[in-house]
């Protein structure tokens, strides 16, 4: 066998390898707005707090907008159905959010800005991955396992 030629059943099991790793990619660019909305279902005061917390009036729709929101971006992102959509959702959500949470401009020097600082800059590149997830999705027309195109048979190229 050549050198950098596969065998036959080594690229079907390279392309299972591939999509499990982007399946748990996503899962993880995902796992925070999960872990972040079922902690506010299931502590609907909490989310009432948290929503007073960073001036959110009224707090009670807010809340269920932002559970909605996360719930079903994530819903989106990880089915592959409108997966940009999602995605876009998440970036601009997490955009909106950074801003609001975490204002490090305004905080007096020390520890609590550095940790501010830190945090809005780690917000920022998950909102690029977001972005990322949106274009490189519209790159292959936005629908759901779209089909990849394929050589014709008996193509060696």
């Amino acid at each position: 066998m050549a050198t950098g030629t596969l065998a036959p059943t080594a690229a079907p099991a390279r392309s299972k390898a591939a999509g499990a790793l982007h399946a748990l990619a996503l899962l993880a660019l995902c796992s925070a707005y999960l872990q972040g909305s079922l902690t506010k279902l299931f502590d609907f005061g909490g989310a009432i707090a948290e929503m007073e917390h960073f001036g959110l009036a009224p707090p009670v729709p807010f809340a269920f907008g932002v559970i909605a929101l996360e719930i079903g971006a994530c819903v989106l992102v990880l089915s592959g159905f409108h997966r940009w959509l999602g995605a876009l959702a998440l970036a601009l959500f997490t955009l909106a959010a950074t801003l609001v949470a975490l204002r490090f401009w305004e905080m007096p020097a020390g520890f609590e800005r550095q940790m501010a600082t830190n945090a809005f800059f780690e917000h920022l590149g998950l909102a690029g991955a977001f972005l990322l997830v949106a274009l490189a999705d519209l790159a292959r027309g936005g629908a759901p396992h779209a089909p990849r195109p394929h050589a014709p048979r008996g193509d060696t190229r």
